[in-house]
């Protein structure tokens, strides 16, 4: 199984994400630090850089959204599952918290932001099938 396969396996580790109020200093900060190439590009959330290691890309630099200011920057990750709209209820079922309901991020898949009882904050997202 390619990393590529791994990481769509529910429950997997699948993308992290840098929400910066400095996207220039961080890109080349991680630049520097880690190898990475940089590539710039327009999303659904404006400007964009995804970031490789090697041929692989692993993560993904932007600016803080509106919706978040004033948030600290902070990395966040994302985990595979199923089915993203299932989540919410399982979710506060086990004690936590639904931060942001299931939305789309257009051409990538469906994600929710939620929050576990020990207040830790984690993505989850269910990719769209490419054909």
């Amino acid at each position: 199984m390619s990393t590529t396969e791994a990481m769509k396996l529910h429950g997997a580790f699948s993308w992290n994400e840098l929400m910066t109020n400095d996207v220039a200093g961080a890109k080349a900060f991680y630049s520097d630090l880690l190898g990475w190439s940089l590539t710039d590009m327009e999303s659904s959330c404006g400007a964009y850089t995804m970031a490789k290691a090697g041929d692989t890309e692993v993560a993904g630099i932007m600016a803080t959204p509106k919706e978040a200011a004033g948030m600290p920057p902070s990395w966040g990750a994302y985990v595979t599952v199923d089915d993203v709209d299932a989540m919410p209820a399982r979710v506060e079922s086990l004690g936590g918290k639904v931060l942001v309901p299931p939305q789309d991020i257009p051409e990538v898949g469906r994600f929710v932001v939620i929050q576990d009882p020990q207040g830790a904050t984690l993505m989850l997202i269910t990719y769209f099938k490419k054909d």
